[in-house]
């Protein structure tokens, strides 16, 4: 270890071509206080005063009032978010280069002051909650005796629970909230999660991850007020939470209404005979697989002709004659690579709760 270190240091100690690769600290410093004049004037062009902030006793109501306003004036719309964790992401990235540097106390406050405000952005949005341990703990460790501090959340806010939902309740709060921009972030945190879910389940399912981001880039372009989004998006909810309860008013399994969409995403106009006729090929075809889908069968070749061949079986056999050749093919195809992607063996079923 100590040879492999004397090499280490011989290189980065005469560098390449009379150049040393190590950077003087003092131009770190100078970078790191033009990277936060510019985070700071982005706030201020948005009414968020980083000093002003700073100054507030802790674990007081009025420096959690600020916070609040300031995640309020910097959580949307995605552009101007992203813009700012970018900010933020260069100080804390310098800031962390001159640590434990004694320079390093002029920017102590400032940067955990633009860290609470982007981890409580990111607390609201989901329930991963940012890491920036090693600022917070070289904070603490080196310059704590200087410092006055910021509260940081230990855990994020949770997702709502669209399920839930009140949307005549949630439309009279959102009237009368002072925060509406992070009440909407929070909102489309939550669908976005749940579509992910939905679409992870019966991939049938992505013309609503369409519509939402085409409501998202509505409103970041200029197109819908934020109290547009809203409405919109209590619509989208509803319309999702009728979605994902669809298979109980079909009176199949989650798992036979996927195959019975992917039948009939598109399919020919249909009697209401003929759709319940599609709806026993989606079952009799999850029958037949059961004693076809065997550990490693995609590994196989023999095991995956006999399940390309089930489909097939079952599909001629059950399908209305309304279904084409060229559609039946285009069918049997489609639920093939269904089964293999998502099918390692019958009991992965990923269904099965």
């Amino acid at each position: 270890m100590f040879a492999s270190l004397e090499r280490a240091l011989a290189i980065y100690g005469s560098g390449k071509n009379g150049e040393t690769p190590v950077r003087d600290k003092s131009a770190l410093v100078d970078e790191l206080r033009k990277a936060m004049a510019a985070a700071s004037k982005f706030c201020g062009d948005r009414d968020v005063d980083l000093a002003a902030i700073q100054k507030l006793p802790r674990q007081t109501m009025e420096r959690l009032e600020q916070l609040g306003l300031a995640v309020e004036a910097l959580i949307a719309p995605d552009g101007l978010r992203q813009e700012f964790f970018g900010h933020t992401r260069l100080v804390t990235t310098l800031f962390r280069a001159i640590m434990p540097d004694v320079a390093a106390v002029e920017f102590a406050g400032p940067v955990a002051c633009i860290n609470a405000i982007a981890d409580s952005i990111r607390g609201k949005l989901n329930d991963k909650p940012a890491d920036i341990s090693m600022v917070m703990e070289g904070i603490s460790e080196v310059l704590d005796y200087s410092i006055a501090g910021v509260s940081i959340p230990e855990t994020p806010g949770t997702l709502l629970e669209l399920s839930k939902i009140d949307f005549d309740a949630l439309a009279k709060k959102f009237k009368q909230s002072q925060t509406k921009k992070t009440d909407v972030e929070m909102l489309k945190a939550a669908i976005r999660a749940k579509l992910t879910e939905m679409i992870t389940v019966n991939k049938t399912r992505a013309d609503y991850a369409e519509k939402f981001e085409e409501l998202i880039e509505l409103y970041n372009n200029g197109s819908r007020t934020i109290e547009d989004l809203f409405h919109e998006l209590t619509v989208l909810t509803a319309s999702l939470n009728v979605e994902q309860q669809r298979h109980v008013r079909e009176n199949m399994s989650e798992e036979e209404l996927v195959i019975f969409d992917l039948l009939m995403k598109p399919a020919p106009e249909l009697t209401d005979k003929e759709r319940t006729e599609v709806k026993g090929v989606a079952r009799d075809l999850l029958v037949r697989l059961k004693d076809l889908l065997v550990i490693n069968w995609r590994q196989k070749a023999s095991a995956k002709s006999q399940v390309r061949l089930a489909i097939e079986d079952v599909l001629d056999g059950g399908l209305p004659r309304a279904f084409t050749k060229t559609l039946y093919e285009s069918k049997c195809e489609t639920l093939f690579q269904h089964v293999y992607e998502r099918y390692p063996d019958y009991s992965a079923r990923p269904y099965v709760t």
